[in-house]
């Protein structure tokens, strides 16, 4: 199993960046995505449940960020507009075998796989 993460960059502040996120391998129940800050935690920002499409947000990216997914491509986005400095981060997306809610969902220890991560910049 393989996740490959691209699509990071340099932006500026109020920008938008579309990541994405192909799974190889076979197909999970759900994927998220993730950020890790230099010194911080890595905090969850995002997922989506394959089947159905259910999506699940994060407080602070809320009607800004969209996760997406395209069957055909194995493949699941996270676009995201209105960017903001303290976003800056690398992102990094992964999956886990079965939909899981509340707080589970963002708890890096319930996900069996993690990509390599994708560097987002944005400056002021």
């Amino acid at each position: 199993v393989q996740l490959q993460a691209s699509g990071g960059g340099l932006v500026q502040t109020g920008g938008s960046l579309r990541l994405s996120c192909a799974a190889s391998g076979r197909t999970f129940a759900m994927y998220s995505w993730f950020r890790q800050a230099p010194g911080q935690e890595r905090e969850f920002v995002a997922a989506i449940r394959w089947n159905g499409g259910s999506t699940v947000y994060a407080d602070s990216v809320k009607g800004r960020f969209t996760i997406s997914k395209d069957n055909a491509k194995n493949t699941v986005y996270l676009q995201m507009n209105s960017l903001k400095p303290e976003e800056t981060a690398v992102y990094h997306c992964a999956t886990r075998y079965a939909w899981i809610t509340g707080g589970g969902i963002s708890d890096t220890r319930q996900y069996s796989y993690w990509g390599q991560g994708t560097l987002v910049t944005v400056s002021s």
